[in-house]
C-alpha cells in the first residue's frame, strides 16, 4: 500500500491538491486528505510536497528489438532497454516491427514484449511489418490478434520507396482481418500506418475510408510530421473523424521544429486527435534523390519528454493539453482508456513524477517504483 500525499494532480486535466491511494498496481482513492492509512506499519507515505504528478507515458510506436538494416547487417539498430524506457516516463509501450520483418521476427518480438510485462511495465505488440502480405506467426492477422494476449493490431506501411506500395482495397482488407480480430478479442485491433514521403501521401487510406465499412478510428497513420504536405493531408483526416501520430523529433532541435508542427494541428484540429510516439530504437535512414542510403542514426524515447516540455514552457500550451499526446489519447487508440492514460480511481497506478522544473524525478509503473528520485529501479536482466 502507497499514499501519496500533497500531489498535484494532472488526470490529464488538473484535479488539483489530492491525495493517492494506491493499493497493488491499483489507484483506489483519490481525496484531498487521505489520513487514516498512516499508521499502518507497511504502509509507504510518499509526501510530493506540491509538485506536479501526470499519468504515465504512453508510447505506442516503438521498435523493442530494434529497427534498421537498410545498410545492410551492419546497420541493425540495438534491441531497446528497459532503463531507458522507464527514465523517459514511458509505462506502456507498444512494440512493432520496422523495415526488416525476416531478421527482426515477430516470434522475438512477442518474448520481448513478454519480458517486459514481467519486468514491470505494460507492453503489447503489434504482427505485420513494411510488407504486404502483413507478417503473422499464426498465419493470419486475425488470428494473430484474436489469439495471442498481447497482439493488439498489425503494422504496415504506406507511401514509402521502402513499403509494398499497399493499395486502398489490400488497406480495406487488412484493416478488415484486424478490425475482426480485435471484436473477437475484446482488444483495440487496429491499423498502425508507417507513411512516407511518397506524393500519395494518405490517398490509399482516404480511399479506404471512402470504400470500406471499418471505423476511421482503426487506423492510426504514422510519421505524420515528417513534411508539412503530408500534416497538411493529415489535418483533413482529423477533420473527417481520423486520429494521426507525429514523431518525437532525434534533437532538441529537431523537438522545437515538432512543436511548432504541433502548435499548427492545436490551432487548426485542437489536441484530441493527435497522438506522440518515440519510433525508439527504430532506424532514422537519409536517403538521396536516388535512393540511396547516405546516413543513419536512431530514435529514444527520451525525446518524448522533452517535446512536452518545449510545448508547455516555450509554446504556452497548457500541460492538461499537451499531456494528452501521450496519455490519454494513445491509451484510448490502444482501448485501454479504463486503466491506461488517466489518474482515476480504478485506473493502473502509472504515475510520472515533475521536479520544479519540470525534469522527470519519479516514475512508478503498476504500482511499483520504476524510478525514484532519480535513480533508475528497473531496469532489464542484463543492464547495468
Amino acid at each position: 500500500m502507497k499514499i501519496i500525499k500533497n500531489a498535484e494532480v494532472y488526470s490529464p486535466s488538473p484535479l488539483g491538491r489530492k491525495d493517492l491511494l494506491i493499493e497493488g498496481r491499483t489507484i483506489t482513492r483519490i481525496a484531498d486528505h487521505i489520513d487514516e492509512y498512516d499508521q499502518i506499519p507497511d504502509a509507504e507515505v510518499i509526501d510530493a510536497g506540491g509538485r506536479i504528478v501526470v499519468p504515465g507515458y504512453l508510447d505506442i510506436h516503438e521498435h523493442i528489438t530494434g529497427g534498421g538494416g537498410e545498410g545492410g547487417p551492419t546497420t541493425r539498430v540495438p534491441e531497446s532497454q528497459l532503463s531507458v524506457i522507464v527514465s523517459s516516463g514511458v509505462t506502456t509501450v507498444v512494440g512493432l516491427l520496422g523495415t526488416d520483418g525476416i531478421s527482426r521476427s515477430l516470434e522475438n518480438l512477442l518474448e520481448k514484449t513478454k519480458s517486459y510485462n514481467e519486468l514491470g511495465i505494460t507492453c503489447y505488440c503489434l504482427c505485420g511489418s513494411y510488407g504486404y502480405p502483413a507478417c503473422t506467426l499464426t498465419g493470419s492477422v486475425e488470428k494473430d490478434i484474436m489469439l495471442i494476449q498481447e497482439m493488439i493490431g498489425v503494422k504496415t506501411a504506406m507511401s514509402d520507396h521502402r513499403s509494398s506500395n499497399i493499395t486502398g482495397e489490400e488497406l480495406i482488407r487488412l484493416a478488415t482481418d484486424a478490425r475482426r480480430g480485435g471484436l473477437l478479442s475484446g482488444k483495440a485491433g487496429y491499423v498502425t500506418i508507417h507513411m512516407g514521403d511518397s506524393p500519395r501521401m494518405l490517398e490509399p487510406l482516404f480511399y479506404a475510408m471512402d470504400h470500406a465499412d471499418v471505423p476511421i478510428t482503426k487506423f492510426l497513420p504514422t510519421h505524420m510530421s515528417r513534411n508539412d504536405n503530408l500534416l497538411e493531408d493529415g489535418i483533413r483526416y482529423i477533420h473527417r473523424g481520423g486520429y494521426i501520430d507525429v514523431t518525437a523529433g532525434e534533437t532538441t532541435e529537431g523537438n522545437e521544429h515538432l512543436a511548432d508542427r504541433v502548435m499548427h494541428v492545436y490551432e487548426e484540429a485542437g489536441t484530441d486527435h493527435i497522438t506522440l510516439t518515440s519510433d525508439g530504437y527504430g532506424s532514422m535512414p537519409k536517403f538521396d534523390a536516388e535512393g540511396n542510403l547516405v546516413g543513419l542514426t536512431y530514435s529514444t524515447p527520451k525525446r518524448l519528454h522533452e517535446l512536452i516540455r518545449i510545448l508547455v514552457r516555450e509554446k504556452k500550451v497548457p500541460l492538461e493539453e499537451a499531456l494528452k499526446l501521450l496519455t490519454a489519447t494513445p491509451a484510448l487508440i490502444i482501448s485501454q482508456a479504463e486503466h491506461k492514460g488517466l489518474i482515476k480511481e480504478g485506473s493502473d497506478a502509472d504515475l510520472v513524477f515533475y521536479d520544479d522544473d519540470m525534469n522527470i524525478a519519479s516514475v512508478m509503473a503498476n504500482g511499483s517504483w520504476a524510478v525514484r528520485d532519480g535513480k533508475v529501479l528497473m531496469k532489464g536482466k542484463f543492464e547495468d
